[in-house]
């Protein structure tokens, strides 16, 4: 694993060979945050990273310079390795151990300008996490939601639905929050 760019661009990682993680490829990872450094002042924004597994994303917007990162992923070994990573590199995310559905469903409280979530690619609700987090109302105004995904599922049709991005066998569909008028 290796961070791409920012205060820890070029540091690689070795998460250990039994996490049951797809990490996202590094050609994926450049043109997504090409994208968010367009779009996002990363000073000022709360990141989400659901499915965080090794925390490769989390880590990229920590390197950028966002400070209010959330992690959640329901493997004890994951949580482990972002918690020890997160220690080496002197961050400190809050990284939760909990499985996705339930933690969205329940930490409504707290809101976030970006959600990224990279589920594993055979899960049988998968479509439906985008109504999820929607429903949830954990997204700020103007916030997006980025779902990583596999190539035979299409969010086109979603009302919150903003592009798709493919890299190789990577595919990123993007949700945007709606400005509701007054």
């Amino acid at each position: 694993m290796r961070i791409i760019s920012g205060q820890f661009g070029g540091r690689r990682f070795n998460p250990p060979k039994n996490l049951p993680v797809r990490p996202t490829t590094d050609q994926a990872k450049e043109a997504l945050f090409n994208i968010f450094n367009n779009n996002f002042d990363f000073e000022n924004i709360a990141v989400l990273d659901l499915f965080a597994g090794t925390g490769a994303i989390s880590f990229e917007f920590a390197s950028r310079g966002v400070e209010k990162i959330t992690c959640v992923d329901q493997n004890f070994n994951c949580c482990s390795f972002i918690k020890a990573t997160a220690a080496q590199l002197n961050i400190s995310p809050i990284v939760q151990k909990a499985d996705v559905f339930k933690w969205v469903e329940n930490n409504n409280s707290r809101k976030f300008d970006l959600i990224f979530a990279d589920p594993p690619y055979d899960l049988k609700n998968l479509k439906d996490i985008p109504d999820l987090i929607f429903k949830a109302g954990i997204l700020n105004e103007n916030g997006w939601f980025v779902l990583e995904h596999p190539k035979d599922h299409s969010f086109a049709t979603h009302p919150n639905f903003k592009e798709h991005r493919n890299y190789g066998n990577v595919n990123f569909s993007v949700f945007k929050t709606t400005t509701t008028l007054q």
